[in-house]
């Protein structure tokens, strides 16, 4: 009994799989014409990610479409300028949280700093933030982020150096 379980979750698993592999072909054809396509990667949950990027003049934008939909624009993305030859900062951050999409995204935007002999990654937590502001903690410590608070006016500043 348990033998047929396995199978009927191993075979639902690669049902899905080949169900997100399909999406995918399809939706890196819609990414790449308007996209640079950095990469493919795996979430937490095991789904897989198209991860692609815009630069445009001084922006740079870190995205990641979700195979287990349709592309209808990103699921996810990083936001973020180059300041200055030393220097990207942090913009915004938008998309769900707890899906991995963050780490996944931080891992190739600190990618790209390194590409270009950026060595400084850094950015705002703004008051806006402040009802999540443990969970942001958590993530830019992951990413071994430096982190300064300033709890009596609800904001903070994240800092990343490539050294």
């Amino acid at each position: 009994m348990l033998l047929l379980g396995q199978e009927k979750e191993t075979k639902l698993d690669r049902n899905e799989l080949e169900f997100q592999l399909l999406r995918m072909q399809n939706d890196m054809k819609q990414i790449a014409k308007n996209y640079d396509v950095i990469g493919v990667d795996q979430t937490k949950d095991d789904n897989l990610v198209i991860v692609y990027k815009s630069e445009q003049l001084d922006q740079c934008k870190i995205m990641i479409n979700d195979c287990e939909s349709r592309y209808d624009g990103w699921n996810f993305s990083i936001d973020a300028v180059y300041e200055d030859e030393n220097t990207l900062h942090i913009g915004d951050i938008k998309g769900p949280a707890n899906k991995g999409y963050g780490s996944i995204c931080m891992q190739y935007l600190k990618e790209t700093a390194t590409e270009k002999n950026i060595p400084i990654i850094k950015g705002d937590i703004a008051e806006r933030d402040w009802g999540h502001v443990d969970r942001l903690v958590h993530f830019y410590e992951k990413h071994d982020f430096e982190i300064e608070l300033d709890l009596d006016n609800k904001c903070g500043k994240i800092e990343w150096k490539d050294f």
